[in-house]
């Protein structure tokens, strides 16, 4: 790939992140706003069925042309459809119920960076870079600091509750549907990919919103609801996966998913818009450390670009 080509990628995929993580931000406080009215695998099964409706006529015709390629591929498809779809956003929804939007932000995304690139050396063999490796502990640094309030002792503190938990369990879906989505054949298309994934998903949720339905109370429809609803299956859904997938092949798994530490800041910044909320010194610090490990870990030298190293795929024995 000759330079001109790679900053066009660097360019197109930058800006596409971006616009994913904006979108993905509402996520969390929709999550959490929402938490009275719907159960969490019935909010996941209705933004699904929609995102399915929505973009199953724009791909039909694209389906029909590569059907023997689904079925050839029809195991692989399924595994992406169980964690990034089925998985992923029931964990982040089912989270909402225990713990705050802020914590959901910041768990899920400090923790699916790390998933993502220690599965991505492992099993796609992709290399760190030194810049790629400081801005990742960067982002994580401006993470803990939000995280901590900028308290040592609040973040020696703090634990763990059965929130953050499910968070987590997200966070590492989503880490194997960021490095599975690399290894997407070439013969489907990124449109006929989401549209497969979506129904495949859906169809996963839907005993599970059976079961749902008879222990938990009927959802309770109402125009902030079905809003929601609609955000999450347009926005959340067909918009934001499309550009975080060609994101994905555009800058690869390990540099893509960094721009996920963005989904806090963004949330902050959506909180004080949408829901009035204050925003302070620690949000704005928080914000400056983790897009200055965005910025250091996309950049290329010439020396760095012939000298990279790999992180050991195991840790060494503690116990000698």
């Amino acid at each position: 790939m000759n330079s001109s080509q790679h900053k066009k990628d660097i360019f197109i995929g930058t800006g596409l992140a971006l616009i994913a993580v904006i979108v993905w931000a509402g996520n969390f406080i929709i999550s959490r706003g929402v938490n009275q009215l719907i159960g969490p695998v019935s909010l996941a099964f209705y933004r699904w069925s929609l995102a399915t409706i929505i973009i199953t006529p724009i791909a039909w015709s694209t389906f029909k042309k590569e059907q023997q390629a689904i079925r050839q591929n029809f195991k692989y498809l399924l595994w992406v459809s169980l964690t990034g779809i089925a998985l992923f956003n029931t964990f982040v929804y089912v989270s909402g119920h225990f713990t705050t939007a802020i914590n959901m932000a910041l768990i899920g995304t400090t923790s699916s960076p790390i998933f993502a690139t220690l599965l991505a050396l492992i099993f796609l063999k992709e290399k760190v870079s030194a810049f790629r490796l400081i801005g990742m502990i960067t982002c994580i640094i401006g993470i803990l600091l939000l995280l901590s309030q900028g308290s040592w002792q609040k973040l020696m503190s703090f634990h763990f509750g059965k929130g953050d938990l499910w968070i987590l369990t997200a966070g590492m879906a989503f880490a194997i549907y960021s490095v599975l989505v690399r290894k997407k054949p070439a013969s489907i298309s990124s449109l006929n990919f989401l549209m497969v994934i979506f129904a495949l998903g859906t169809f996963m949720l839907f005993p599970f919103y059976l079961i749902e339905n008879i222990y938990w109370p009927k959802p309770q429809f109402s125009l902030p609801l079905i809003g929601s609803i609609i955000y999450l299956g347009l926005g959340t859904s067909v918009i934001s996966f499309l550009c975080w997938n060609i994101a994905l092949h555009k800058l690869g798994t390990g540099r893509t998913v960094l721009f996920g530490n963005l989904i806090p800041i963004f949330s902050t910044i959506e909180a004080v818009l949408i829901l009035g909320e204050k925003i302070s010194w620690l949000h704005i610090s928080s914000g400056i450390l983790v897009i200055a490990g965005l910025v250091i870990a996309n950049l290329r030298s010439d020396i760095l670009k012939k000298k990279r190293f790999n992180l050991p795929t195991q840790m060494p024995d503690q116990h000698g």
